[in-house]
């Protein structure tokens, strides 16, 4: 009995492109001019995404708006449950957050945990005036906490079985995909 690998492409490089543009448009709706609001890209992996969205924004409402990047490793509920130590990321942000619209930033909102750490890791930066969630996959029917998006670039049905694995080319990738990879017994 061995497992194969299926793989399904959900997004390619032009569909990310169009729903990049779509989650800035939608952004633009709500924060206008960014003047108070600040956007922290969740790391390891929602620090592309925001980086792709914060350049962007920035070339369309043509003024500077700050960008973190937010560890939340330690603030994890399973930190210690792990048999391997987990090793830590870098959290940069060099402003604070009181009083700010903060835009959290994600590539994939699965069981709703990593925002929930992701939650009490930026206290330390201040009190926000409202945070906002944007994701570019929503993994729906997984979540175990009671936390949903603001912002969605593309909600998937997904089985617990299933990974969503996002191909950025600036992780290295060659081209930017989506896929949803579903493990089968054969």
């Amino acid at each position: 009995m061995s497992l194969a690998m299926q793989k399904k492409l959900i997004l390619d490089s032009n569909l990310l492109r169009i729903t990049v543009d779509r989650l800035c448009q939608q952004l633009i709706e709500n924060h206008d001019d960014f003047e108070d609001t600040v956007i922290l890209g969740m790391q390891p992996r929602g620090i592309f995404l925001a980086e792709m969205i914060h350049l962007q924004l920035e070339k369309t409402v043509k003024t500077k708006i700050d960008l973190g990047k937010l560890d939340t490793t330690f603030y994890r509920d399973d930190f210690r449950r792990r048999d391997a130590p987990v090793l830590a990321n870098a959290t940069e942000v060099s402003f604070i957050i009181e009083n700010k619209k903060v835009i959290l930033i994600d590539d994939v909102l699965y069981t709703g945990r990593s925002v929930r750490a992701a939650m009490d890791a930026m206290m330390a930066f201040g009190r926000p005036n409202k945070v906002e969630l944007a994701v570019l996959v929503n993994r729906k029917y997984t979540r175990h906490l009671p936390i949903e998006p603001d912002y969605t670039g593309i909600d998937v049905n997904t089985l617990d079985t299933q990974k969503v694995l996002v191909e950025l080319e600036a992780q290295g990738h060659k081209k930017n995909k989506i896929w949803l990879i579903n493990k089968e017994e054969k």
